[in-house]
């Protein structure tokens, strides 16, 4: 079970209720009153959704890969987008008609985007988009690759929508039927028969240079990807691809008995499929073999991600058994500081992760999203950390749309000059921006910790449904469709 909620002083309580945690009578006695988990992760969704509500594109749906800094669109925040209307409709945030109806335009938007092998005028090539675009046009930024993973985030975005608008009015029929449009024109075979090996799926392609040699394979963010590749309905990936994903996993295992899993350092790679993809239950050839789901193996990657800040190998500042997680994030930049007596390294906006696993990179910057979107795996020790993150130093990790992005406390020189964030001498260094790709997973977790809502989604999707299939999985909720 969770910790219990931490009892507020009359005056922390205050600046809650003036932040907007709390509502109701400001005392429950003369003293304290309380704060329930419920609350904080209500007033998380509630910020984190108004980042997407207040900062997207309602032309044409598009979102910014971040804010404050200026910033073009990212097609993996857009997916993240379209799974954050309907939680907003549940919530009470907008109506389901406004939802649908920013939905539609985002779909209709994509839809009549041109394609086309040329360097620019265009927003993709053979139904794969550019990883950034333009926020008006939609069009490609210069030396942008054509992504395949970034396509896969868009696209469940695009199929939660399928799963989710099923009224029989004419606009949530569109939705579906565009969907499915924009799913199925997209050419995986291509993609893989290009590929290193001809098996796997590339990472993508740019019209400079043709097809990037490395494949998505090993355990990583890719699993996803497979499940649109292979249930496409007129461009599928061939048989093996899936068995291609999996080949090298015998170097990402870790651990032993209870705590064996599959492992890779930055946090995100054990979340962002499963915002979308419900893994209780369901089994692979891999999991079936281990004995435990891919739901499972999150858990015990999440533990591992707060045992080794437990351990803290490197001697940063800051890390504790409430305080961790390493994700892809922001960092305080490309440079060399003093700390704790020596020159020491750090980065700007990298894939964190911790010593020893897969592609590792420790330098002292920690991400929220890494914790808090990992609430449905292991609540009892993600809504502690949570709640130490929201109230850590004061909060200062906490802002208008939710967590700010990523945070360094050995990172302490206030002489140099950063790209973004704010130093504090003896706190240490803070990010100001929100990234669209890692607040998603902190609004889509705690829908699906309180309601499923994204997962249930899902399951009604055709594509996805086969997809799982002809990658060998059986089981669970499987078994029903």
């Amino acid at each position: 079970m969770p910790n219990e909620p931490p009892t507020l002083t009359r005056r922390s309580f205050l600046s809650a209720a003036a932040a907007g945690i709390v509502s109701g009578p400001i005392w429950a006695t003369a003293t304290t009153a309380r704060v329930s988990d419920s609350q904080l992760l209500s007033n998380i969704e509630h910020r984190t959704f108004s980042f997407y509500w207040e900062r997207v594109n309602h032309s044409n749906g598009l979102m910014a890969d971040r804010w404050s800094t200026p910033a073009a669109c990212s097609i993996t925040g857009t997916g993240f987008a379209l799974t954050a209307w309907p939680i907003g409709v549940e919530r009470g945030w907008i109506t389901r008609n406004q939802a649908r109806d920013i939905t539609l335009r985002t779909l209709r938007f994509f839809e009549q985007l041109p394609q086309g092998e040329q360097r620019s005028g265009t927003a993709g090539y053979r139904g794969f988009y550019y990883h950034l675009i333009d926020m008006a046009t939609g069009l490609r930024l210069p030396d942008w690759e054509l992504s395949t993973i970034d396509t896969c985030w868009l696209q469940m975005g695009m199929a939660f929508a399928q799963g989710w608008f099923d009224r029989e009015d004419e606009k949530e029929k569109e939705i579906r039927a565009l969907a499915q449009l924009l799913l199925d024109r997209t050419e995986w075979d291509w993609m893989q028969a290009n590929s290193t090996g001809g098996k796997a799926i590339s990472m993508g392609w740019h019209p400079e240079s043709g097809f990037i040699e490395r494949n998505w394979d090993g355990y990583n963010e890719g699993m996803a990807l497979y499940f649109l590749a292979l249930g496409s309905r007129s461009h599928p990936a061939k048989e093996g691809a899936f068995e291609a994903w999996t080949a090298p996993f015998p170097k990402y295992w870790r651990g032993e008995g209870a705590n064996r899993y599959l492992s890779f350092a930055p946090h995100f790679a054990h979340q962002y499929g499963a915002v979308w993809v419900d893994y209780r239950g369901i089994y692979d050839a891999t999991t079936r073999a281990a004995g435990f789901d891919y739901f499972e193996n999150s858990r015990r990657a999440t533990y591992a991600q707060r045992n080794y800040a437990i351990a803290n190998p490197m001697g940063w500042d800051g890390y504790s058994k409430d305080i961790w997680g390493l994700s892809a994030c922001d960092g305080p930049g490309d440079l060399v500081i003093n700390f704790k007596g020596k020159p020491t390294q750090f980065y700007g906006y990298a894939a964190y992760g911790p010593k020893g696993m897969p592609d590792e990179e420790d330098h002292g910057t920690l991400a929220p999203t890494a914790a808090v979107a990992s609430i449905p795996f292991a609540p009892e020790i993600c809504i502690p950390a949570t709640w130490a993150l929201r109230n850590f130093q004061g909060g200062r990790l906490y802002g208008k749309y939710g967590f700010f992005d990523s945070f360094n406390p050995s990172f302490r020189d206030t002489h140099v000059s950063l790209r973004s964030g704010s130093v504090d001498g003896r706190l240490g260094w803070v990010d100001n921006d929100y990234l669209s790709d890692n607040q998603g997973p902190i609004l889509g977790m705690i829908a699906n910790y309180k309601t499923g809502i994204i997962w249930n989604a899902i399951r009604k999707v055709p594509n996805l449904v086969r997809g799982l299939k002809r990658a060998g999985f059986t089981g669970g909720w499987l078994n029903g469709t």
